[in-house]
């Protein structure tokens, strides 16, 4: 079997397979714009793209160390997409462009935990959802953790923090308590990080 070259990957020298012709929004609010574009797949078929653009956005993993086996901190929410109360990672946006990554992951640190970190190690981003949406996530550990006045904005009013140890943590993930892609995502970087210190 031939695999893809690394580099070629990489390098993405690969011709695009669909050509935008033509591009319009549709929508738009504070938070998000649709865009419809007119493309032309390599096979000679037209079609339409629906995309939501959205601005970066961060993902923190905030871990106290000092507590035998790590403790992790999360958020609960409700989720009107789903209509449920989910449990998280602290992670969001500022709806603004060209915002310094870190600052903004310590922003949500301190906006939905009251937490202020000694330390924010950057353990790379990912693409959310992007069979249909162009949002790049930021992931972020944060240690040293030490309690500051949180800031919620006002979709923030219903949210509950709650911390748990590494391994209740892992097992609300793995019993299918916890659902969050992104949070999901970060936790596998981490380890994935972890693994190689």
């Amino acid at each position: 079997m031939n695999l893809p070259n690394s580099s070629d990957s990489e390098d993405n020298k690969q011709p695009h397979s669909i050509t935008t012709l033509s591009t319009r929004v549709v929508y738009r609010n504070p938070w998000l714009s649709l865009r419809e574009d007119e493309i032309l797949r390599s096979n000679g078929r037209p079609g339409i793209y629906s995309v939501i653009d959205k601005q970066d956005c961060a993902v923190i993993i905030p871990i106290d160390f000092d507590v035998e086996g790590g403790r992790v901190w999360l958020v609960e929410q409700f989720r009107y997409t789903v209509q449920e109360r989910c449990l998280e990672l602290p992670q969001g946006g500022w709806e603004m462009d060209d915002v310094d990554p870190e600052e903004l992951a310590r922003g949500e640190l301190k906006e939905e935990l009251g937490l202020h970190a000694e330390k924010m190690v950057y353990l790379g981003w990912t693409w959310i959802a992007y069979g249909f949406a162009r949002q790049k996530q930021h992931v972020y550990l944060a240690t040293g953790l030490s309690q500051t006045e949180k800031d919620p904005d006002p979709e923030e009013h219903d949210l509950v923090v709650h911390s748990m140890t590494v391994r209740e943590f892992e097992e609300r993930m793995l019993d299918g308590t916890i659902r969050d892609v992104c949070t999901l995502a970060a936790w596998g970087l981490y380890l994935l990080w972890k693994a190689r210190q």
